[in-house]
């Protein structure tokens, strides 16, 4: 089977596009085999930072999508360079798992668990406490900046949804008074420049196929890619905001990404 859509570059979002929780969606591989066995250019883009690229190319492969770690692009990374070119090896308090902690680390940042800090980064955090919320208060009391990885709400699991990095953001500026300077995932320029960089093509010539409106399909909209908005995910069939953002294509899943007989 052949690929229905001629985009040269294919930037996948994973949950809830590629995979929810560990079962892959159904004619993800066969699609995304095509694509490659087809010549387009391929690569994975997540907001989210709970596991490092490595994981994420072990998962996909786990699963039937052979990966590698330079095929995945995610927040922590993102985040990890940005801040690099911002304030090399500043001292910082993470609110975050281990990889997005790591991934600090590996750039060259001091990572501490107290106050004295010249940024507080906020990820999204499975194990966030009152402990975290209070240590990023007294940072920015005393000076420290805000970043963090990605806006979105919820995270799609198996059987619906969970808190994501937005509950984290929301609490840190509730008590703090301050804003995030920046969010660097989806729907973030920051985040498509790097890849972009990897696909090695211009926007124009690539597609982002996601299950979110408000990141996905926003970022593709916004910054001159094209839009295939799949159901399989969060967004669902009768959300007004389809009509309103008109995405360049909209299918119930992966499956449909190849021509069928």
């Amino acid at each position: 089977m052949r690929p229905r859509f001629p985009y040269r570059g294919w930037l996948f979002d994973l949950d809830g596009t590629v995979y929810l929780g560990e079962r892959l969606i159904p004619g993800a591989a066969e699609a995304i085999a095509a694509l490659r066995h087809a010549g387009r250019r391929v690569a994975f883009l997540s907001n989210k930072p709970l596991q490092t690229r490595a994981d994420y190319a072990a998962k996909l492969s786990r699963l039937g999508v052979p990966a590698a770690a330079d095929d995945v692009i995610n927040s922590s990374l993102v985040l990890a360079r940005h801040l690099h070119g911002l304030d090399p090896g500043a001292p910082v308090f993470v609110i975050g798992e281990p990889p997005m902690i790591a991934e600090m680390r590996a750039h060259g940042f001091e990572v501490r668990e107290d106050e004295r800090v010249r940024w507080v980064v906020i990820a999204f955090d499975r194990t966030f406490t009152y402990a975290k919320l209070n240590t990023a208060l007294q940072a920015v009391k005393q000076g420290a900046r805000l970043i963090a990885t990605n806006p979105d709400r919820t995270c799609p699991v198996e059987g619906g949804e969970i808190p994501d990095c937005a509950g984290m953001i929301a609490a840190v500026e509730a008590v703090t008074g301050r804003t995030v300077e920046a969010i660097v995932g989806k729907p973030s320029p920051i985040i498509l420049e790097v890849a972009l960089r990897a696909l090695g093509l211009r926007a124009a010539e690539a597609v982002i196929v996601g299950d979110r409106i408000e990141t996905d399909i926003t970022m593709g909209k916004r910054l001159g890619l094209a839009t295939i908005l799949v159901l399989s995910g969060i967004t669902r069939v009768d959300d007004p905001r389809i009509a309103a953002l008109a995405p360049d294509h909209v299918i119930g899943s992966i499956a449909e990404l190849l021509e069928r007989p």
